[in-house]
């Protein structure tokens, strides 16, 4: 072999052995590409098996606090068309009375019943435990509890009356403790129940002109992921809904104290029906998962905010982690909104002062 040739042939191996390392990178990203392909299929297919069987509805109890209007209402007229019996739990008799008439007429069968007890559930938790009891003893023990008896109160922090602060959080905070205290007892004996609380969007993110509101939403969360590490060992599942702005009698009577900057950060999101969000969160409640969202906006909110909270399936999870850095780009530009939105409204407030003074 002359010199030339073993030249060309050591020349022709070198490049033969550096075009695999060159290639080695990409192959082994094929290979872990799909290899997070397989554990992802393999996460989804086994998900099901560890997700909570579904409540079924059909002569199940459901007591539904806040059920005289709005999604209380709504859900228990979703439970009853699906052949629940239903506790609708509220303080104004008339629009309980009125209530009651609506959701029968959603029966799927004769045997159903609504029973209406008028109770404030935020002012004595010995009174909501007896009609609790009372309705036990008529409909049988709670299948269901549905958390949605509250009240919204928006205003600048300094223009809130005080007591409002602990109004808020007796109605939205402790309204929903003592039916939850009232019924815990006999589902973890029977080891079997769903609760519901219903928050809001401004329980995932403090909003301007919200300072009362929020933290009384922000406490469900935490009060909800306590309870669900306590019941959960008694097959009982706890539900946190973050329903956005509904078009209920109680929305509609915010609005006119809602500081204007309030109402355009509050427009970005849009406006949904009661009967769309009612359906979502029932679905919800009857899977078994933990949080409850209507929309996309509600979907991004609850991903940005998970931290902690328990996940029914494991596919949940692995959403919120694919998704966690886009969305934190998208609500920093969303929070550039709102702070834009604030100090426009304060430069106008202020421009019109000053002219106020010039006449």
């Amino acid at each position: 072999m002359s010199s030339e040739e073993a030249l060309g042939s050591t020349l022709s191996n070198w490049l033969s052995f550096n075009s695999w390392w060159l290639l080695l990178p990409f192959v082994m990203l094929l290979v872990v590409a799909a290899f997070i392909v397989a554990f992802v299929l393999l996460l989804y297919m086994i998900s099901p098996l560890i997700s909570p069987k579904p409540l079924k509805l059909n002569g199940a109890h459901v007591v539904v606090t806040g059920g005289s209007s709005g999604i209380g209402k709504c859900i228990a007229m979703e439970c009853y068309k699906h052949g629940a019996f239903i506790t609708l739990v509220a303080r104004d008799e008339h629009k309980l009375v009125q209530a009651k008439k609506e959701v029968e007429k959603c029966a799927i069968n004769d045997k159903q019943v609504v029973l209406c007890i008028s109770v404030d559930v935020s002012k004595d938790y010995n009174q909501v435990e007896s009609v609790i009891k009372q309705a036990q003893e008529k409909l049988g023990p709670v299948d269901m509890l549905v958390n949605c008896a509250g009240t919204s109160i928006s205003g600048k922090f300094e223009e809130v009356e005080v007591d409002r602060f602990k109004k808020l959080m007796e109605v939205n905070y402790l309204g929903s403790v003592y039916p939850t205290r009232a019924v815990i007892t006999t589902m973890k004996e029977r080891r079997m129940g769903r609760i519901m609380f219903v928050s809001s969007h401004a329980g995932l993110i403090g909003l301007f002109g919200y300072t009362a509101y929020s933290p009384s939403k922000f406490a469900l969360r935490g009060l909800a992921e306590a309870l669900q590490m306590e019941m959960k060992p008694y097959n009982i599942y706890v539900t946190v809904a973050y329903p956005p702005d509904t078009d209920t009698p109680g929305f509609a009577e915010e609005n006119k104290t809602k500081p204007l900057e309030t109402k355009l950060i509050s427009e970005t999101s849009g406006v949904c029906q009661p009967e769309q969000v009612a359906k979502v969160l029932l679905k919800d409640a009857v899977q078994g998962n933990f949080t409850s969202i209507v929309g996309p906006d509600g979907y991004m909110l609850s991903a940005l905010t998970c931290g902690m909270s328990p996940i029914t399936s494991i596919t949940e999870g692995l959403q919120q982690i694919v998704m966690m850095g886009l969305f934190r780009t998208i609500a920093l530009f969303y929070l550039g909104s709102f702070d834009s939105i604030v100090r426009r409204c304060m430069i106008q407030r202020e421009q019109s002062k000053a002219a106020e003074k010039r006449e």
